[in-house]
């Protein structure tokens, strides 16, 4: 049963999964586009909206928790001095994620997952 389970399991254990969709958000974040499944984009899609989210707000307990999430920190100053003149009126949908062919070697649905 899975009632109310929003995040999917992956088929990893918790910290892996964690650690997971820090490096895909933290890469997301860095090169504004990754390729990977599509069940993966969909997990990764709203930890990146949660993370641009803090970044509007801007105050320091914000910045303190992206910190904490995002690898680089490098990459967590240049978010907060991006996000409020580029997603400033935007109250959220800063990700898309496009559908592409499946995978050669699983036939595992591959998605492309950019900020928009």
């Amino acid at each position: 049963m899975r009632h109310r389970c929003k995040v999917p399991m992956l088929g990893k254990a918790a910290d892996q999964r964690k650690a997971l969709l820090r490096a895909l958000t933290t890469e997301l974040i860095r090169n504004g586009r990754i390729t990977t499944t599509k069940v993966r984009a969909k997990a990764v899609q709203s930890e990146a909206e949660r993370m641009i989210t803090l970044a509007k707000d801007g105050t320091l307990p914000a910045r303190r928790r992206a910190m904490g999430y995002i690898y680089d920190k490098q990459l967590v100053h240049a978010l907060f001095e991006q996000a409020q003149e580029r997603y400033g009126e935007r109250q959220g949908g800063y990700t898309r994620i496009l559908r592409t062919i499946r995978r050669r070697g699983d036939n595992a649905e591959m998605a492309i997952i950019e900020l928009t």
